[in-house]
Formats: structure tokens, C-alpha cells, sequence
């Protein structure tokens, strides 16, 4: 179809309130042929560090907006998101390559953030704090000021609002840098944004060179927070860059979650679980099960069941409203999932569904394998692709010690009818986040962020609108 008909596509770069283009240009392709959709601009660093200075101005200004304005335009962003969901679903499979039908629900998931941030807007409270002496101790919570955001291919509109709504609520204003895979899609949730009535400078997405953007952003004084989303190594240079400057940040990077299916379990529940869990955006997301623990008593039987809904599981264009698997974002994605196969195979794992080997295009078959040991990489590094690797554990100890076994801590899952089992396990996760008898734990209410190599910081909830304030401590003295 031709992308440039929807009302909602833009491939201009939205700076201080400007639609604006360049002479280098991004292309952009679509992963289910490598076929070019269209480009983006590769914007220089003069347009780039003058944005930092629009944002800066707008930014003194967009502080002092009442709340209320602030909650109103957020929303008319979050009417504009839901009216215009089919174009955006659109966009996103076109350039992402996920089911139309998962595309949608994620516009639906992107836009409940900056709906729940509308409302956080009116309510970010201070505190007046009993003193011992003459004095009086008032707290208040102040905009933290320009924030940057790097954002990445898997999620291109949520990863987006999960962090420009809490910054616009807050009164900061924001630079976004989308994927370079997938810069559609944000330019047009900023395109909406536009007709929501933001002031200039106060949200501005830029394209180009994510090495030289992110250099920017980092060395800058201007920006006080920066918050990415992406790769652990990826964040441990942002954040080193950005420690001359001490930047606020908020980091949210690489996992291996681990899913615990024990034998009080409700099977049918449990196979749900880690199907939602495992082949969402094809297994490309941070909180994707990554490795499947199961009790030995229900081990054969749980093989079973999943291996029946993993061959069901249907490849294809993710315009067609049959697909469940979409392409693989790139070719280097598919040899990461093939070589995690290979591996687990020529260590002694069982291929119980699937292939070892892929097209030579971005398909990717949907493969289950069982007896995987924890010398295996897939027991190691994050797969990101629908590959689900099966162990078998004993106990519950077992089960903990080798969920632990690992650098990351972002989410994990547990599968238990044991209420005092539940409450044992979850506390002895070592992960920021816990799923328990569900496969499904992104909420905008709740408090999203990781532990260990899994980054600093959460965003959504009432803790994400905290991530980009500071706290004021007046003291009035002499009060007699």
C-alpha cells in the first residue's frame, strides 16, 4: 500500500514546532521485502543543538502552564492517538513488521500512557514536614527541565509515550530520538501531538545518526535527564557519557526472563501465560520469556500442550489478519535466533516444534525445544525471537537458583495455585518486576524497570511522574 496516503504520515523531522527536512537522508524499510518505504532526515548537529536551545526556552515557559492546561492537552493527544489508531497500527506494522492486530492493541497501550500522565499532571504533591525547631519544613516537586529520550524499534509508539508523557506532565520539555528502523511511527504520534495544541519546543522528534544524537544529548548541560530504552551495553556508554554533566536517568535495558511453571500449576493457564509472554512482537520484547522452567512431575505434559499451540502459530504479512508472527526486524536478528537453536541442539536439546534453519529472508519460525541446560546461550543472552527453550527443575530452590543465574533482572513469571509458593518465589526473584499466573504485566498504573544489568529507574504509575521531578526543601525559620 502507499504509506504517504495516510493522513497521519509525516517523514519531516518535528523541531520547535517546525515540520523540517535535510539534505542526508534515512531510508526506511519494510521487513517483510527490504522494500523502501520512504526517507528520513539526518539532521546536523547545528539543527540538533539549536533544538536543545528552543527546548530550553520552551521549556521556562511550559513549567509555569498550569496543570490543568498541561492534563488538557495531553488528553486532546490521547483522543487524537485513539481516533487515529488504524493509521498508526498501519504505519507500524509497515515498518515493524508486527501483526496488524497486535500494532493496534499497542497504539491502544502507547495512548492509556499519555491518558493515565493527563491525570498524574494535577497530582504531583509536596509535602510540609513537622520540625522539631522554630521553623517550618516545605517540600516541593519542580520540573526536572529539558529531557532527552533514545527509544527502540520493538515498541515505537509506547516506548515513545511511556516517556514524553510523564515529561510533559511533569512541565519538562523533550527531544526524542526514535529508532532508526522505525522513525515513522513517532513522527506520526508527533504529528498528532501537534494538533493536540503542544506549544513549540515542548516535544520535538529528531532523525539521524543514533551514535552522534545520543553524544549530543549526553554532553549536553542543557539536558538534565535522558532516558533510554535498549541494549545494556548501549546504556553503560550513555551513562558514562553522561556523567561530566550528572544527568538524571532512567534506564531500561536488557533481560532474560525467566517463566517458573510449577506443579500446582493450572497447565492450561500456564502454556496461555508463556504463549502471551513468548511470542508477542515475535519474542522481540525486553520482557519476553526467555527461558521456561518447568516441574518435573508436569514436564511432559506442559511439553504437550505448548507444542499444539506453537504450531498453530501462523507466519506471514502482518497485514493479514491471520498472521500471529510478522517478519524479524532484520536479517541479524534471524541468525541470533538460528544460532541460539543450533547451540541448544548440539548441547543435547530435543527440537520438539519449528526448524533449525530459516529462509533466507526476515521470517522466522516459531521453534520449541526441550531438555535446554544452563550451559546453553540461550540460558545466557537474550534470544529476542519466537525460539522458547524448555528446562525441567526439581524444586523450588532449584527453580530460584537458576532463574538468579543471571547479570539482568527486568521481568520474570511465575505459574503456581500455591499461595504461600507465590509469595516465597516472588520475593526470591531477583527481577524488578513479577507475573503471577499471567503472561501479561504492562500497565500504565503500574511501575515498569528492571534491576542488576537491567537499568535504573520505572516508568508509568504515580514512580514514573516522580523520575522527572526534583524535590525542593524550603525551610522557613524563626517562626515564633
Amino acid at each position: 500500500m502507499d504509506i504517504t496516503s495516510l493522513s497521519v504520515f509525516e517523514n519531516r523531522c518535528w523541531v520547535n514546532g517546525q515540520w523540517i527536512s535535510a539534505q542526508e537522508t534515512l531510508e526506511v524499510k519494510n521487513p517483510l521485502d527490504n522494500s523502501i518505504l520512504t526517507t528520513v532526515p539526518v539532521l546536523d548537529d547545528v539543527v540538533i543543538e539549536q533544538a536543545l536551545l528552543d527546548a530550553e526556552i520552551a521549556q521556562k515557559k511550559w513549567k509555569n502552564v498550569a496543570t490543568g492546561e498541561r492534563s488538557r492537552l495531553l488528553r486532546n493527544w490521547f483522543d487524537l492517538l485513539i481516533q487515529h489508531q488504524d493509521e498508526l497500527a498501519t504505519i507500524m506494522t509497515l515498518e515493524q513488521g508486527k501483526p496488524f492486530k497486535e500494532a493496534k492493541g499497542e497504539i491502544a497501550y502507547a495512548a492509556s500512557y499519555v491518558e493515565w500522565f493527563s491525570e498524574e499532571a494535577k497530582r504531583a504533591y509536596g509535602d510540609i514536614i513537622p520540625s522539631n525547631a522554630t521553623s517550618e519544613i516545605l517540600v516541593f516537586k519542580e520540573a526536572v527541565g529539558v529531557c532527552a529520550a533514545i527509544t527502540p524499534w520493538n515498541f515505537p509508539a509506547a516506548m515513545i509515550t511511556r516517556k514524553v508523557a510523564p515529561a510533559l506532565a511533569a512541565g519538562c520539555t523533550i527531544l526524542v530520538k526514535p529508532a532508526s528502523e522505525t522513525p515513522l511511527t513517532a513522527l506520526a504520534i508527533a504529528k498528532l501531538a501537534e494538533r493536540a495544541g503542544f506549544p513549540a519546543g515542548v516535544f520535538n522528534v529528531l532523525t539521524g545518526s543514533s551514535t552522534r544524537i545520543g553524544q549530543i544529548f549526553t554532553q549536553s548541560p542543557i539536558v538534565k535527564k535522558l532516558s533510554f530504552t535498549g541494549s545494556t551495553e548501549t546504556g553503560v556508554k550513555l551513562m558514562a557519557q553522561s556523567a561530566p554533566t550528572i544527568k538524571k536517568l532512567s534506564l531500561e535495558l536488557g533481560g532474560n526472563a525467566p517463566v517458573l511453571v510449577f506443579n500446582s500449576a493450572n497447565l492450561d493457564q500456564a502454556v496461555q501465560g508463556v504463549m502471551d509472554t513468548k511470542f508477542r512482537n515475535a519474542g522481540q520484547t525486553c520482557v519476553c520469556a526467555n527461558r521456561i522452567y518447568v516441574q518435573s512431575e508436569i514436564y511432559d505434559a506442559f511439553i504437550e500442550k505448548l507444542k499444539v499451540k506453537v504450531e498453530a502459530l501462523k507466519v506471514g504479512n502482518g497485514l493479514d489478519p491471520d498472521t500471529d508472527i510478522g517478519p524479524l526486524i532484520n536479517r541479524k536478528a534471524i541468525l541470533k535466533v538460528e544460532e541460539h537453536i543450533q547451540d541448544a541442539l548440539s548441547k543435547g536439546a530435543i527440537l520438539v516444534a519449528g526448524k533449525t534453519q530459516n529462509s533466507d529472508a526476515n521470517w522466522c519460525v516459531p521453534t520449541l525445544v526441550k531438555d535446554v541446560t544452563q550451559d546453553m546461550l540461550c540460558a545466557k543472552e537474550e534470544t529476542f525471537g519466537p525460539f522458547a527453550p524448555i528446562f525441567k527443575f526439581e524444586n523450588e530452590a532449584q527453580a530460584l537458583a537458576m532463574s538468579n543465574d543471571t547479570e539482568f533482572g527486568l521481568a520474570s513469571y511465575v505459574f503456581t495455585q500455591d499461595m504461600n509458593q507465590f509469595i516465597r518465589v516472588s520475593r526470591g526473584l531477583e527481577y524488578g518486576m513479577v507475573g503471577v499466573n499471567t503472561g501479561l504485566i504492562s500497565n500504565a498504573a503500574a511501575p515498569f524497570g528492571g534491576v542488576k544489568s537491567s537499568g535504573i529507574g520505572r516508568e508509568g504509575s504515580k514512580y514514573g511522574l516522580d523520575e522527572y521531578l526534583e524535590i525542593k526543601y524550603v525551610c522557613i525559620g524563626n517562626i515564633s
